[in-house]
């Protein structure tokens, strides 16, 4: 049975270039490379037409074959359509636990898959499913203006909203305010949810907010951020890229404030 094939080298994605010189994933019923006895394919849930989906990790890019390209799975986004894009960033995140897994944190002995998302230990039988490192990210407004931030892991001069990782024991809003007190010393109110997206790099859930200035002055956390400032529509810095959540508050804001 034929099936969409998601196969990555590292970060690279293999991609297939059609006639009309778009790109899609390999759809086939044999694996567009070759399947050495080490590598594990992993069965992903289907697309909802019903599409079987595949999943693998080589050591190797394919780089000699003319119908084939490696690319970025953040630049994918522009080259794939949305379902795509999204059912390349789950297998990522499967791929990713796979390798992370091959031994029991308890007793050390090898795990095997026990269903497409579980492993147990061959030893003690300890059970594992893939985890999500959640995060909150939020955009706080004060009046016409809104609280942009660059943060030091930044690779380019984009300003951002705050967000951090969610810590054990809170819930999604305790986690926004602590973050937003941690990194810019303000304090704020009618916190509100925005939405959420699967964030892939490795395995995070990004959960965005919007929330209003309440009090207080900018003290950024300088280990974690190292500009940040007011601004209003007509005077921003150069924002997120389309694919993240952060982009889509903020266009929310743009369209619709």
């Amino acid at each position: 049975m034929k099936r969409l094939w998601f196969v990555f080298c590292g970060m690279d994605l293999l991609l297939e270039r059609l006639p009309d010189d778009t790109y899609s994933i390999p759809y086939s019923e044999e694996a567009p490379v070759e399947l050495e006895s080490s590598i594990h394919v992993m069965s992903v849930a289907p697309l909802d037409d019903g599409t079987p989906v595949s999943t693998l990790y080589i050591d190797t890019p394919v780089t000699n074959d003319a119908r084939y390209q490696m690319c970025g799975l953040r630049a994918s986004f522009y080259r794939l359509s949305e379902i795509l894009y999204l059912k390349a960033g789950k297998c990522h995140e499967l791929l990713y636990w796979d390798r992370n897994t091959q031994y029991c944190g308890v007793c050390g002995a090898p795990m095997e898959m026990k269903t497409d998302i579980s492993k147990r230990c061959t030893n003690c039988g300890k059970e594992v499913w893939p985890q999500l490192a959640t995060a909150i990210i939020v955009l706080i407004h004060r009046g016409e203006e809104v609280l942009l931030v660059h943060a030091r892991n930044f690779k380019g001069d984009f300003y951002g909203l705050v967000a951090g990782f969610v810590e054990t024991g809170e819930n999604l809003e305790e986690a926004v305010r602590r973050e937003v007190m941690e990194e810019t010393g303000l304090t704020i109110k009618n916190i509100r949810y925005f939405g959420s997206q699967p964030w892939p790099y490795p395995c995070g859930l990004m959960v965005g907010f919007n929330a209003d200035y309440e009090s207080g002055e900018v003290r950024l956390q300088r280990e974690e951020l190292n500009k940040g400032a007011w601004f209003t529509k007509d005077h921003l810095p150069t924002i997120p890229e389309k694919l993240s959540i952060a982009r889509m508050i903020l266009d929310d804001w743009l369209e619709n404030s």
